[in-house]
């Protein structure tokens, strides 16, 4: 067929059209380097130069991308633009906020920047899907430490892709059957598994119960292969947790690019819902989902493992004396400190404020208290955190407990959580093991303590009873200071925790309501816990009787201690 001139210009501007977008899908890839590498360090030289240039790249991403074809990397440039707008105003980047500025605006970015890691990829595979393998890698992220499991009862086929994906970077077992498959996967965590329906003597079908059922093996992506391309089947996998399905015969190419994709979003979506966004360890969430791994993998293998709860000393003054966003800096000094000292196989979360969580497998308590204790010295010899040539020290208090057969993961987590609190009685500063009930459970009836907790807010109630209940205290609630006074007056209360603002009666009219009718408990002690801080409020509750005072938000640590001075418990 006769090509006219008008056809052969069209093909040049489409080929050089494709090459320009491969060129630039390849400087783009540097400096999303770049951004990503802002978006992790929270505290660059010049935080304000440093957001002037990650600006100047999202902008202009912003009106090239779509020149381009790539209208949803200019969408995403044009929300991070947004949010480093503030860099184009001179007033904003010479302000003592602009570094504090610059950490938030690189937190709320790490999202995009992540969905733009994504998308470029997803880019790349489709620009160059007839180049080898190798060039592609070079576009992508290569491997790191990924570990599948390809179950096929086709030894050929097997053997192949075993080898293919060895070549590519990951660690690769494999199962002829589905028996040898559920084996492997009780005894080693897996990144991905691929599975081949039609198998013999069980089918495929078989291991879908056996991996959903479990709740720790139903974030592993799943790919099914099968020589039938029947709707009927491709809709059953995806109702029973299919991730993905391919049809044999196919191109190890496009199973590889399936593969890279799912392990690259698995990879992304942990990280946006199982990091701690401040600190960058994991969050309680993922720590309630691994743990139960680590004790299933602790009942398959018996061995030593135990657990330290870390609680950064006075940190609620350091908010209070610098503000909360050098309290963020301390976090993430501390949060460091432990990645940088514990081994890849240790778990570190962060379980709230400003408590962390670790847990070291193999590890008896003895071994787990030295490892602390050398991580403690070294807040004592240098600062966790410098800002704007001042530099910020702590110590902090830990708790360690190693685990018992016959123990439940609350009382656990309980037993940490003790030894802890011990360890701040004792003086802060240290690490102390788990050595027994010291709250007191053999304590008779008749010694233990009443607590009144009077607030609206049911959640900070429960939280409040949750926190104190291994304790030698029984609880009562009020959800309104009407409520708290009748109960005043009824059966003995020892400390009244008492919310200063609530409905009907707030806790200042309960104790003005007392004391002007002289019904107040001689023995009963009252904590004014309130959201406002005006000196006027704190003096009004201590004249009007209250033992104690404390401002909302406030530290569990600090709370529990006052609940202990006020009740005289040792």
């Amino acid at each position: 067929m006769h090509q006219t001139p008008s056809d052969d210009r069209m093909k040049r501007e489409a080929r050089l059209l494709k090459e320009g977008r491969k060129k630039y899908i390849r400087e783009l890839n540097k400096q999303l380097l770049q951004l990503r590498h802002w978006t992790e360090d929270a505290e660059p030289e010049d935080a304000s130069e440093t957001a002037r240039r990650f600006y100047r790249i999202v902008h202009t991403l912003k009106g090239s991308a779509p020149m381009f074809g790539f209208a949803r990397i200019g969408t995403l440039a044009e929300n991070l633009v947004e949010h480093w707008e503030w860099s184009q105003d001179e007033e904003a980047v010479a302000s003592p906020e602009a570094r504090a500025r610059f950490r938030r605006c690189s937190q709320a970015s790490l999202a995009l920047v992540l969905e733009l890691e994504l998308e470029i990829d997803t880019i790349a595979r489709e620009l160059e899907p007839d180049e080898q393998q190798g060039q592609l890698q070079r576009t992508l992220t290569p491997p790191q430490g990924e570990r599948l499991l390809v179950i096929d009862d086709d030894d050929v086929l097997r053997a192949y892709l075993v080898r293919r994906l060895k070549l590519d970077g990951y660690e690769v077992d494999e199962a002829a059957d589905v028996s040898s498959a559920q084996r492997l996967i009780r005894e080693r965590s897996y990144d991905l598994i691929s599975l081949d329906l039609m198998m013999h003597p069980d089918s495929g079908y078989e291991l879908f119960e056996f991996l959903k059922e479990d709740p720790n093996l139903k974030l592993v992506p799943l790919i099914v292969l099968s020589g039938r391309s029947d709707v009927y089947d491709k809709v059953r996998c995806f109702y029973f947790g299919a991730d993905d399905y391919v049809v044999k015969p196919f191109q190890y190419e496009e199973l590889a690019a399936r593969i890279y994709s799912l392990l690259k979003r698995t990879k992304t979506f942990e990280q946006m819902a199982f990091r701690d966004p401040l600190t960058g360890v994991y969050n309680r969430r993922y720590f309630d989902h691994q743990i139960q791994v680590e004790l299933q993998r602790v009942a398959r293998y018996p061995g030593t493992i135990s657990m330290v709860f870390i609680d950064i000393d006075r940190f609620k003054s350091i908010n209070d004396t610098y503000g909360h966003p050098i309290g963020d800096l301390v976090l993430q000094g501390l949060a460091h400190l432990l990645q940088a000292n514990l081994r890849a196989t240790d778990l570190i979360a962060r379980f709230g404020g400003e408590e962390f969580v670790v847990v070291l497998p193999g590890t008896s308590a003895a071994d787990a208290k030295k490892t602390i204790e050398g991580i403690l010295r070294l807040t004592h010899q240098g600062p966790v955190a410098q800002n704007e040539g001042q530099s910020f020290h702590i110590t902090f208090s830990a708790g360690v407990s190693e685990w018992q057969p016959d123990l439940t993961l609350s009382e656990w987590i309980r037993r940490a959580d003790d030894a802890m609190y011990e360890a701040k009685q004792n003086g802060r500063n240290r690490v102390m093991l788990y050595t027994g009930d010291a709250a007191g459970t053999e304590t008779d009836a008749a010694a233990r303590k009443m607590v009144l907790i009077a607030d609206d807010d049911n959640i900070l109630r429960s939280i409040l009873m949750a926190k104190l209940k291994h304790l030698p205290i029984d609880f009562k609630e009020a959800a309104d200071g009407e409520e708290a006074y009748l109960e005043l007056l009824g059966s003995p209360v020892d400390l009244c925790i008492l919310d200063g603002v609530m409905p009907r009666l707030d806790g200042y009219g309960v104790l003005e309501r007392m004391r002007e009718r002289g019904t107040r408990p001689p023995h009963t002690k009252v904590l004014v816990l309130s959201g406002r801080s005006r000196e006027e409020d704190t003096s009004r509750g201590m004249q009007l009787g209250a033992n104690a005072y404390m401002h909302k938000p406030f530290s569990m640590v600090e709370l529990e201690l006052k609940v202990k001075e006020l009740l005289e418990l040792s």
